[in-house]
């Protein structure tokens, strides 16, 4: 087993602009219908939360290196990003167990960022 982490910051912005832009098709590429629910019921600030779960996402695509990638060969919709009970962020990822993985996400008005570790077979 190895420890692998990624990390990810992102405009607030930039996110925003793709969903104006691209509207349904960037969303339904990038995150699964729950995600869609979930940052849509925050309302004005659902482009934050938008961009965390892209970042979280891309945290994880940086956890699992190119090495590692081929192995579980995962898309931007094979990782879902909820929040527990006590509204603490978790993640299921397509073949990787859930006590295998530990997620943080945060954000403020520009910025959004997301830091995972994973405990990895090698």
């Amino acid at each position: 087993m190895q420890i692998s982490c990624g990390t990810d910051i992102i405009e607030i912005g930039r996110i925003k602009e793709s969903i104006e832009d691209l509207g349904e098709k960037f969303l339904n590429r990038i995150y699964t219908q729950k995600e869609i629910e979930y940052c849509e019921s925050k309302k004005s600030q659902k482009y934050q939360h938008y961009a965390a779960r892209f970042a979280a996402k891309e945290a994880i695509f940086k956890a699992i290196s190119k090495e590692l990638n081929d192995k579980y060969e995962i898309g931007w919709k094979d990782m879902e990003i909820f929040n527990d009970e006590q509204g603490r962020p978790q993640v299921k990822i397509k073949g990787v167990q859930k006590e295998n993985i530990d997620i943080s996400i945060s954000h403020c008005k520009e910025y959004a960022v997301a830091m995972v570790v994973m405990l990895v077979e090698k």
